[in-house]
């Protein structure tokens, strides 16, 4: 193919060359040519482009994947880093999972990130996903460069910044109170744990030793040891009776109808439509963490006892939510000294 007369070839003032074919006197543009004029690479383009099939590199990113997701590295990540990278894995598999790993650029990524704009999070893990993998394709020799070093992350737009409300003493005595048991047993774990919703829904009978609960945190792989507080205790004492038989060790403490595990978005719906019902929205369950916190602050906790329960890797919402506990405590021992 290389040498013959390519006649959908066009050259834009900047530069560029793209291809391109006049229809009924329409121009329609077929694709834009990234390698280097007078390359094989070049010609390789140019025909994909007119053909419409686009040969699978050796050297492609579907192919860089899969070799990643062999290495020691990737297994010893966290399982929610590694759902939350297999997202991405999925979308540039999609999107460049047959090109060559050589071709793609920084603008090429800036272009990916706009275009997932609206959802900030995914796109900022992007790049990230792409660094991952460039890395490894230099260590492979599949490119000189990593195209992913000095990505400016997208920011939340302002209006989209919602701040999650700490539940206050009578949105937590209402839920107390008028809460159905499912729902009960959800608030409670979440406030009384003070951990992550996503790890209330991987809780098992055998990391409950009728005192104490037990887990490795999805997001950090910290291994904690719980002291229950009366309020969880007592709900899961509860949960387990209402049962009618001794529950396996390894049956999920929160479960669907037919008793198999309930999921993060199950539990999500149910939460959503209790609080609902209980005239509770502005409270959702995220905040139960920062209600914990609070709680623990009010007990008189450090900053560092607070970060040994709920293990937190920073302590800036710890400050955040502690600090703001303090300040109500503080105002309550003022106006009762004013009294």
């Amino acid at each position: 193919m290389v040498g013959q007369r390519k006649q959908y070839l066009w050259r834009h003032p900047s530069g560029r060359w793209y291809v391109r074919k006049s229809v009924n006197g329409k121009m329609f543009y077929l694709g834009r040519i990234t390698a280097e004029e007078g390359t094989a690479e070049f010609d390789q383009q140019y025909w994909e482009i007119v053909s419409g099939k686009k040969a699978v590199s050796k050297t492609s990113w579907g192919a860089l994947i899969d070799a990643l997701r062999e290495t020691d590295k990737w297994r010893d990540f966290s399982p929610r880093y590694r759902r939350d990278l297999e997202k991405v894995f999925e979308y540039l598999t999609e999107k460049i999972g047959r090109a060559d790993v050589a071709r793609l650029t920084q603008a090429d990524i800036y272009d990916a990130m706009e275009k997932n704009r609206h959802r900030v999070r995914f796109a900022n893990y992007i790049p990230t996903a792409v660094s991952m993998l460039s890395k490894m394709a230099v260590r492979k020799r599949w490119r000189s460069d990593n195209p992913a070093i000095d990505i400016e992350p997208l920011r939340v737009p302002k209006d989209r910044k919602k701040p999650h409300l700490p539940w206050t003493d009578a949105a937590v005595e209402k839920m107390r109170e008028e809460a159905e048991p499912l729902p009960r047993l959800i608030f409670e774990i979440g406030v009384g744990s003070v951990q992550r919703p996503g790890d209330w829904v991987d809780f098992q009978w055998g990391d409950y030793d009728g005192d104490t609960l037990k887990l490795r945190q999805n997001k950090t792989d910290t291994a904690l040891s719980l002291p229950c507080t009366i309020a969880l205790k007592g709900a899961l004492d509860g949960a387990k009776a209402d049962l009618g038989f001794a529950p396996h060790p390894s049956r999920h403490i929160l479960t669907r109808a037919d008793g198999s595990k309930m999921d993060y978005h199950a539990m999500a719906r149910v939460m959503v439509r209790e609080r609902k019902r209980l005239g509770l929205m502005a409270h959702d369950q995220h905040a139960l963490r920062y209600r914990g916190v609070m709680e623990l602050a009010w007990a008189g906790c450090t900053d560092d006892e607070i970060a040994s329960y709920s293990g937190h890797t920073s302590k800036e919402m710890i400050i955040k939510y502690a600090g703001e506990a303090r300040q109500i405590m503080r105002a309550r021992q003022a106006v009762a000294k004013r009294k």
